[in-house]
Order: C-alpha cells, then structure tokens, then sequence
C-alpha cells in the first residue's frame, strides 16, 4: 500500500465517522420530537407510563372516578408533601413528577378506607384478615433498614395503600395518606409484568 493510498483511507474513514455522528445525532433528536409529540398529549389526556415494578411496567390511563375509592381499587395517588414525599425521592423508592412537592403519581390498590383498624407485625391485619401478600421487609434492596408503620385506625380523609410486591414502599412503612391525592382509577394501556 502506497501513503497516497493509507492518506485517502483516513479521510474515508473520517467521513465515514462524520457521517455517522451525524445520523446518530438526527435520531435522537428525531426520537426525542417523537417521544415529545406523544407525551404531552399523553400527559394532557391522564397517561402515564410506569416504569417501577410495584405494578406491571408500561402505559396506563388515569380514568375518572365518579363515587368514592373502594377496597380492591387500583388508584393513581399522590403522597402528600411531608415526610413522607421527601424520604420516598430521597431514598429513590419515589420518581419525580407532577404531584404537589414534586413526585410522580404511586400506582397502589385500595387496601382499606377510613374507620379500618390496621395491624402490622410480620404482615398487614386489616379489621382481623390478614392482607394478601403483605409481609414486611426490614431492608430495602440497597440494604436500609425499613421502618414499618405502627398501625392504627385509619383516620378519617385517608386511605391504606398496598402493593402486592414484595419491596414496595407503600401504606406498610408510611401508613395511610389522604383521599385528596387520589387521581383516579389506574387502568392499564400497554404493560408487561417486570
């Protein structure tokens, strides 16, 4: 091979890496008008994408509800600004989002309403029944130690709310949190079980 020849290989290869660069940049920022388009219209009309495992991951529609939650409902709802809302973004176990005090609406089930009593020990006992797959964990999956609510009646205005997996941060370790945060019925679009 000649320097004549090796010269014109580095300059192909050099547009060749250009060229390159130069696609890579136009589909992203191609996909990112994309993802925009969609999104916003999505968010406007109560879709959301859920990308934690405390529910299958994937689209689901905020729908409205026209009578007061019940037990067994699939709600999206917002932790109160508090305590709460802060050590939930602190630690993770919550995403940023739309909520007051900056969260992304929890997808949780209805486990009890107002008036229920609740006891927590190595699970969750609501008015005598044991709840369904509700053992506590004294550690999070980054090894921090949990602190479990120490049960109660539910007061007035307020909900219990309950994952059925196994690491959620849920009603078990902040106890139950206003109805006002409800947004509505959860109702799954497009999802896969994690």
């Amino acid at each position: 091979m000649t320097v004549g020849a090796s010269v014109d290989i580095g300059r192909a290869a050099g547009r060749w890496r250009g060229e390159t660069r130069r696609r890579a940049l136009a589909i992203l920022v191609g996909g990112g008008v994309v993802m925009a388009v969609i999104a916003v219209p999505g968010w406007l009309g109560g879709l959301r994408i859920n990308l934690t495992p405390s529910e299958p991951l994937g689209l689901w529609r905020i729908v409205p509800l026209d009578r007061p939650a019940a037990i067994g409902d699939l709600i999206f709802i917002c932790a109160p600004p508090g305590p709460v809302l802060a050590f939930g973004l602190e630690r993770g176990y919550f995403r940023r989002g739309s909520c007051p005090g900056g969260a992304a609406p929890l997808i949780k089930t209805v486990a009890a309403l107002a008036g229920s009593r609740i006891e927590i020990g190595t699970d969750v006992v609501i008015d005598g029944a044991a709840l369904p797959r509700s053992k506590l964990i004294i550690r999070d999956g980054a090894g921090r130690a949990l602190t479990p609510w120490t049960g109660g009646i539910v007061p007035a205005g307020q909900i219990f709310v309950h994952s059925p997996f196994a690491g959620s941060y849920d009603s078990r370790y902040f106890g139950p949190i206003p109805d006002a945060g409800l947004l509505g019925p959860a109702w799954p679009i497009l999802t896969a079980h994690p």
